[in-house]
């Protein structure tokens, strides 16, 4: 029975050192000693996750008790509690969850509570990534990395690739197939600055338009259709429009990858928040489908009759307009640079984020950032004011970490909008962390509330709305871009200036 302080040991180990090698040596010895129903509880933690996803808990909600003094909790009693933390819901659930948190914390030694605490808020970087992880597995279980690799792809995740290949060798991993109504995972693509850049990468490319909607991956078997999201979640009853173009579609049996979104009137999208308000029911609701239809655009076909992931692109989309071509995506071929900047502009001025390019040559790459996918995408950002700051964990410790950010407000004061604690150097850090307690207001054990004089340069996807705060509106995935030191906070962006970007869709 494999304890939570082996898995922390290993992770301490993997974390130390900068060797590929050490670290894939490290995670096959503790790959090695697993027992088979630990198997997909360890490879999440050993990679920063947990396989119940995110459990809504941030640093405020999670306790810092006594410490135990010796180390008896074990990856099932961790695992046991993360379930239960998942299915507790309703009335009365957050006394139930604070319960449930408090109890295993008071079980975990100081080094368990702090790994605990750093897995729980996504803030566990010990370099455990998909690569080095493959290798480690490749080396436990004597089977090739590219079949896991594969066998990931197909299953879902590297969990259950790890579990059969670790439990049954290379034999395990022959049921893993692509076949529809088997979700795969989504090929990804890496940033490039301009479409000259990508020109440059990739020689003459497919350019697409980049829709800020909500990936789906639709499987076809006859008559039956199912819809899958990015994160492999089935949402086929919330998108019966999607169901319909997949059945006009002149195959018997497919999976297409593509994009779900809302749109206006005058063809614009709506805001990011208001597709996933179609996605997020778990039925069909009739009246919202009148007033939010949903549209969908196909740009990728993975199979059909016969998996073609490993086929070029450019014969995967002849056979996507062979089958389904008046629900393609807008795209064009091209080596000039001039196109493809004009293409990118159209892409703007129609409102979406603007676009990718595409290798013609590229196989279809599932579950990895594949260099022959890049998105070029125009940066939004506001000038706010940091009006608080928590304490980080971890590698952060002791630092002033999560930033509180308002926009201004002419009658007075400053409107919160969210928080972020990405796009800081080390030197950030410590820079803000002194300069933040300088002008410390207020604090408890988590937050200082400052005064409001630092401007900061934050970069966003978009504004949605938001219960959680003031104003009703939130940034989503906010960054920062840099401190606005030649700004002072009277001079940073309205909170007028936030709800025209939102209600315009401007972002």
């Amino acid at each position: 029975m494999t304890r939570l302080a082996d898995v922390v040991r290993t992770s301490a180990q993997v974390g130390a050192t900068a060797s590929r090698l050490a670290k894939s040596a490290a995670l096959a010895e503790r790959l090695r000693s697993l027992a088979p129903d630990e198997i997909e509880i360890a490879i999440p933690y050993l990679s920063g996750d947990i396989r119940q996803g995110k459990l809504a808990l941030g640093y405020r909600k999670l306790p810092s008790p006594k410490a135990a003094a010796a180390a008896t909790l074990t990856l099932r009693e961790v695992d046991s509690v993360f379930e239960q933390l998942k299915i507790t819901k309703g009335r009365g659930s957050a006394s139930q969850r604070a319960e449930l948190i408090d109890a295993l914390f008071g079980k975990a030694t100081a080094e368990e509570q702090n790994f605990l605490v750093r897995l729980i808020v996504g803030e566990l970087r010990q370099g455990a990534l998909e690569g080095v992880m493959l290798e480690a597995l490749a080396s436990a279980s004597g089977v090739p990395a590219a079949l896991i690799r594969r066998a990931a792809m197909i299953g879902g995740g590297i969990a259950p690739a790890a579990h059969a290949a670790l439990t049954q060798g290379q034999a395990g991993l022959e049921r893993f197939a692509i076949r529809p109504m088997r979700p795969i995972l989504p090929m990804l693509a890496q940033p490039a600055a301009t479409t000259r850049a990508a020109l440059e990468a990739l020689g003459e490319a497919a350019f697409e338009w980049k829709l800020d909607g909500a990936r789906v991956q639709v499987h076809k078997a006859g008559d039956e259709v199912r819809v899958f999201t990015r994160t492999l979640n089935e949402v086929t009853a919330a998108v019966p429009e999607v169901v319909a173009a997949a059945r006009e579609a002149a195959s018997a049996s497919l999976i297409l990858d593509g994009e779900a979104i809302v749109l206006r009137p005058d063809g614009r999208p709506h805001p990011f928040q208001t597709t996933m308000r179609r996605l997020g029911r778990k039925a069909d609701d009739a009246s919202l489908r009148d007033t939010l239809p949903v549209s969908v655009f196909f740009f990728d076909c993975l199979y059909n009759g016969e998996s073609l992931v490993d086929r070029p692109l450019r014969d995967r989309r002849r056979v996507l307009e062979e089958v389904i071509p008046a629900k393609t995506s807008r795209w064009v071929v091209t080596a000039d640079p001039g196109t493809a900047e004009s293409f990118y502009q159209d892409a703007l001025h129609h409102g979406h984020e603007g676009v990718m390019a595409k290798a013609l040559d590229a196989p279809y790459e599932a579950g990895r950032r594949g260099s022959g996918w890049l998105k070029i995408k125009r940066a939004h950002t506001l000038d706010l004011v940091v009006i608080a700051a928590e304490w980080g964990h971890g590698r952060r410790k002791g630092w002033l970490s999560n930033l509180h950010l308002g926009a201004r407000d002419p009658a007075g004061g400053f409107i919160m909008l969210g928080k972020t604690f990405k796009g800081m150097t080390d030197e950030i850090l410590e820079w803000q962390t002194r300069e933040l307690q300088a002008r410390a207001a207020s604090r408890d054990e988590w937050v200082v509330r400052v005064r409001p004089e630092l401007v900061v340069e934050i970069e966003f996807s978009d504004i949605q709305k938001s219960p959680q705060y003031p104003a009703g509106l939130a940034l989503r995935l906010a960054r920062l871009k840099r401190y606005r030191s030649d700004k002072r906070a009277e001079d940073a962006d309205t909170i007028e200036t936030v709800r025209r970007i939102h209600e315009q869709g401007l972002a």
